[in-house]
């Protein structure tokens, strides 16, 4: 390694990547604990995997480091081309676990190839919007981004793990960054307000809001703006009602029963404190009952009685509300701002678009699975199954990124030169 790079180091960033981990190994081995075990070093045990990870993570980690900046571009569509082989594989030599063939298994350890798939599609965009500077308003750039998320999104969603593949909807923060029309989002988001509108209530007052919304719209521009139209708005009201009508039809024939049952939850038309909404009800009441400092670590009640599921994967928030309470569980969510925060900041300092837009994804990767875990723990957001990042058990998912943050330091210490 190029020994003056630890000088340029983000060694902030550093520190709130080894917070974050040291606070999942801690919560991991509080999750997982039993009288078998003593220490992190039992490689068979849950934690014991984690803290192998980590150094196996922290090893490639300064590979990283000590490779050219320009090696990630030139990289960039073969490892995309791997991830997609690797995706693509599973159905052929995959390891099925809860209805989903997404892991590799591999001796004692399982690989999970939609991990190491955003961090290559985190590449290949960058690639992509770098290499000619394509302008985002091109429909033939578009085709192309969307292809290239698209691809590796549907072979997740066939495995099936639709929570992981909802997880490339991070990559419009750095789209959105680079000059996408916000009208894209605007879009989304409509669709979503009025999907969950349409589920909430009857189609025809769903129907009937629809149009009363449309027809306020209209008549306050009309009165701004003399010159308003009105096929534009009659056209977006016949889009909005056929898109109404088909809800019902997508919900009952494209989801699985279990989502339906965890959106139910959601939006109050189901209350299930036993069945899939067991979960969720008991998360709750483990992050409740911690208070504001917490039981005490190891003193989780609902954590060492094993009331939460997965408790040591996707709900390790509820044993870090329960043992550390409102004041740990607060500290968790300023180390992920300040980390988000601090990636965007430097991603800004890019004199190359490639690692501006690479960062951006690693920021947008991170925010969005630490805001739909966090909000699933507490009850607010679908279960959907995603890892809280460096904290939830996994070493797929620690790996992936933590390798990330790697490239970025890398980037970030590398800014002014391209050596």
């Amino acid at each position: 390694m190029n020994n003056s790079i630890l000088y340029r180091l983000d060694w902030w960033l550093v520190l709130l990547y080894l917070l974050l981990v040291t606070v999942g190994i801690t919560n991991v081995y509080s999750a997982t604990y039993n009288d078998t075990l003593n220490s992190i070093f039992d490689f068979s045990q849950p934690v014991g995997k984690q803290f192998l990870f980590f150094l196996v993570s922290v090893f490639l980690g300064i590979i990283v480091l000590s490779l050219n900046v320009k090696f990630f571009e030139h990289f960039a569509n073969v490892s995309y081309f791997i991830s997609i082989l690797l995706l693509a594989g599973l159905f052929l030599f995959g390891k099925t676990v809860s209805g989903a063939t997404s892991w590799y298994n591999l001796g004692g350890f399982s690989l999970q190839p939609s991990e190491i798939a955003k961090l290559f599609t985190g590449l290949m965009i960058a690639g992509l919007l770098s290499k000619f500077q394509s302008d985002l308003k091109s429909i033939r750039t578009l085709f192309k981004v969307a292809c290239c998320l698209f691809i590796p999104a549907i072979l997740i969603v066939l495995q099936p793990d639709p929570g992981s593949a909802l997880v490339f909807l991070a990559f419009f923060f750095p789209l959105f960054r680079e000059g996408l029309n916000y009208s894209y989002f605007l879009i989304f988001l409509s669709l979503l307000a009025l999907f969950l509108i349409t589920l909430s209530f009857q189609i025809f007052i769903a129907i009937g809001i629809i149009c009363f919304l449309i027809f306020v719209v209209f008549f306050i521009l009309k009165r701004l703006n003399s010159k308003i139209k009105v096929w534009p708005f009659l056209l977006v009201l016949v889009l909005s009602v056929g898109y109404a009508l088909s809800v019902d039809y997508i919900f009952n024939n494209v989801f699985e029963q279990r989502h339906r049952d965890r959106i139910n939850i959601v939006i109050g038309k189901e209350v299930d404190t036993r069945g899939v909404g067991y979960n969720i009800n008991q998360s709750k009441i483990a992050i409740g009952s911690g208070g504001f400092m917490g039981k005490g670590f190891l003193e989780g009640t609902q954590t060492k009685g094993g009331f939460v599921p997965e408790q040591h994967t996707d709900y390790i928030f509820s044993t870090i509300g329960e043992e550390w309470g409102f004041l740990g569980g607060f500290f968790v969510i300023l180390l992920f701002c300040f980390l988000i925060l601090r990636i965007v900041i430097s991603a800004e300092r890019q004199n190359s678009k490639f690692r501006r837009v690479f960062s951006y994804s690693v920021a947008g990767l991170i925010f969005l699975h630490f805001f739909v875990n966090v909000g699933m723990t507490l009850g607010i957001v679908p279960t959907i199954g995603i890892p809280l990042p460096f904290i939830s058990y996994g070493g797929s998912s620690l790996l992936a990124f933590s390798i990330m943050i790697f490239i970025h330091l890398n980037f970030d210490a590398n800014r002014l030169n391209d050596w």
